[in-house]
Order: C-alpha cells, then structure tokens, then sequence
C-alpha cells in the first residue's frame, strides 16, 4: 500500500487507545452500520446532488463515501464512530438529526 492510501485511511480511521477497554463492546449509538451509511450518503445526496457534465460528488457525499469504500474495503459491517474522522461524524449527526435518529453521536 502507497504511503498516500495510508495517509488517507489514518485520516478516517483514527487508532483506538491501546488502554481502552471498550474495545468490541459500543452500542449502536456508538456504531456506524453500511445501511445507516448508506442511508446518510442517500440523504446528503438528496440535499447535494451531482454537479456538471461528471456528474461530480458534492463534498458531503465524497467524505460518506469514501468512509464507505474502505469499509467495504476492510469488510466491515460496522465501524465505531470514535474511529471515524470528524469531518464524517458531522455529516452522519446532522442526517440522524434530520431523519429524527438519535441525537448527536459527535464526542
């Protein structure tokens, strides 16, 4: 793997404090699911539709996404939120508040 992949997947997935006994057990309000991700991109892409003639991504969506891609990448079905990046959080609290979900998953 290129030091620039490794770049980004530190960017999104932070380490877990070797310390932390939580490691493998957070509830769902501390879990981000594919369907919960996929149902955020879905309405991040409602609010921010393609643009252009590339029909390129908005921001909002590319972040969810790409969070999305090393999940699938990583074969995960869940991902703790304290391990995704800041910028990702936000957007999956807004579309929880939004859909009336749970509140704010932000630390």
């Amino acid at each position: 793997m290129n030091k620039y992949k490794l770049h980004r997947i530190s960017r999104l997935f932070r380490p877990r404090d070797a310390n932390s006994d939580r490691q493998g057990r957070y509830n769902d309000a501390m879990e981000l699911t594919l369907n919960d991700l996929e149902q955020a991109i879905n309405h991040w892409r409602r609010l921010r539709p393609s643009t252009g003639d590339e029909h390129a991504l908005s921001a909002e969506v590319n972040t969810l996404a790409t969070v999305y891609a090393l999940m699938i990448f990583e074969q995960m079905r869940s991902c703790p939120l304290d391990a995704i990046d800041p910028a990702a959080r936000t957007l999956i609290d807004a579309w929880r508040q939004a859909s009336g979900l749970s509140g704010s998953v932000s630390p």
